[in-house]
């Protein structure tokens, strides 16, 4: 019912940057906070910063600085810029997004990306 694609993804030098993208498609009523969260090859996926329908950001302290969230409400898309990325940034990146479908406009269901990669290495 609800389709989550990622791009901007790829690979780029330490200190340099990148924007990611997530748009989020089909049979949406509303959606609440949207997020990204990436997981690195042996570790556990983590909550790298996420935005509620009203602005409000919230980040992990390791990309505090660097990272900005951001989203257009009406295009149902949320963004990463990634400034200052450091090797310790590579990962697969994922779009999380609570989304309320026109079938259950009342309930918010937890909604997920297919990931892109982000390499930083020189």
């Amino acid at each position: 019912q609800v389709q989550l694609v990622e791009s901007g993804g790829g690979l780029v030098q330490p200190g340099g940057s990148l924007r990611l993208s997530c748009a989020a498609s089909g049979s949406i009523f509303s959606i609440n906070a949207m997020g990204w969260y990436r997981q690195a090859p042996g570790k556990e996926r983590e909550l790298v910063a996420v935005i509620t329908s009203g602005g409000s950001t919230n980040y992990a302290d390791s990309v505090k600085g660097r990272f900005t969230i951001s989203r257009d409400n009406a295009k149902n898309t949320v963004y990463l810029q990634m400034n200052s990325l450091k090797p310790e940034d590579t990962a697969v990146y994922y779009c999380n997004a609570d989304v309320r479908t026109m079938n259950r406009p009342y309930y918010g269901m937890d909604y997920w990306g297919t990931g892109t990669l982000v390499t930083v290495s020189s």
